[in-house]
């Protein structure tokens, strides 16, 4: 399972300058003028994991498989774009299949770079973007509400339709329909302006650190948790270093994490995911499951005759494998357990399935 991440924002705003860091690529192309972008770019990145890394060398493993994000770098979006304005329904067509919505939001000033607005306003920004979508999901929803489309959808899904709708109109809060409907169902709607958010605020490199006065105004609206600061320039100059010269400019630049580092785990966090590993002397590898995800789901993760066949889950955490040094000791000292169908799977577990095809 590997999770999609859609950069969006106005045009040149640093989207593409973010994309080619975050991918370590030159794919997306970067220039001072509106939609430079023009197709989606899309960058498979793997996930760092030290844990994943101690497995294999434990295990004496073969081969060693990250878990994956994939980045879509995605043209930008101007006022009217539900109308077909600028690239349009093009650009809102691209959202609909990401898992979540990177908005970047340009917070510093500059002469050199163009800029849609007249002035930096990160808010209004946002802002545009958000009712572009709103109004996407508004023509989407008349449309399948339409007396001919009724007929081929569930009582759920309606009335997701009809609650969406009324929040979109009546102004209220999105999100208020999270408070009714399992994610699961929201997301079989299509609507894109439910899609989980990461806010990053593109700034120069004098704000990397603590930010600033466009960077308060983001987090008091969306609070910390969803919020990242970032030099998408910078970050695209630290990929040309080696990792002795990159650790040391992190150091005076003062930032304690890469961007990628950042944006995956507040990924996880919004997407409520959880790892789990297998290891052995042929490969360790990661694997990307939903928080509270039942055993025989995880077996399906790696084939779908897992799942089916499922028996049972040889189950070790990963503090006991590592203390114990692998699956052997692991099993002497009574450490692994068997688990069944009804095992929720834990992050960092390391699992080896029994399954009867």
């Amino acid at each position: 399972m590997s999770f999609k991440c859609g950069i969006v924002g106005l045009p040149n705003v640093g989207k593409s300058t973010l994309f080619n860091a975050l991918t370590n690529s030159s794919k997306a192309q970067a220039e001072n003028f509106p939609f430079c972008t023009i197709e989606p770019n899309i960058g498979v990145v793997p996930v760092p994991d030290k844990r994943l890394d101690k497995l294999s060398e434990i295990s004496e493993s073969k081969k060693k498989i990250y878990t994956t994000i994939s980045f879509i770098d995605i043209a930008g979006l101007v006022k009217g774009a539900s109308k077909g304005e600028g690239l349009g329904n093009k650009f809102l067509s691209h959202i609909r299949e990401v898992d979540a919505v990177i908005h970047m939001i340009r917070c510093f000033d500059s002469e050199k770079i163009q800029n849609v607005n007249q002035n930096i306003d990160p808010l209004k920004d946002f802002e545009t973007i958000e009712t572009e979508m709103k109004l996407a999901d508004l023509e989407s929803i008349d449309k399948r509400l339409d007396k001919k489309n009724r007929k081929n959808m569930d009582e759920k899904q309606l009335k997701i339709l009809e609650i969406a709708s009324d929040i979109i109109n009546d102004g209220e809060n999105i999100n208020k329909i999270l408070e009714e409907f399992e994610l699961k169902d929201l997301k079989s709607s299509g609507l894109l302006s439910i899609k989980p958010k990461i806010f990053v605020c593109n700034v120069d490199e004098n704000s990397i650190a603590k930010g600033n006065s466009y960077t308060d105004q983001v987090i008091e609206r969306f609070g910390k948790e969803k919020t990242i600061i970032i030099s998408a320039e910078i970050e695209n100059q630290m990929n040309q270093l080696d990792n002795y010269e990159k650790k040391s400019y992190m150091e005076l630049i003062k930032i304690k994490d890469t961007g990628l580092n950042n944006l995956i785990k507040k990924g996880y966090e919004i997407l409520e995911l959880d790892t789990f590993f297998t290891s052995g002397p042929e490969e360790s590898r990661a694997w990307t499951i939903k928080k509270k995800c039942l055993a025989p789901k995880a077996a399906g993760e790696i084939h779908s005759d897992f799942e089916k066949g499922f028996i049972r889950a040889e189950t070790v955490s990963y503090s006991d494998f590592i203390e114990c040094k692998g699956w052997p000791e692991s099993r002497n000292r009574g450490k692994m357990r068997l688990e069944g169908k009804d095992y929720i799977v834990k992050d960092g577990d390391i699992l080896n399935f029994r399954f009867n095809t």
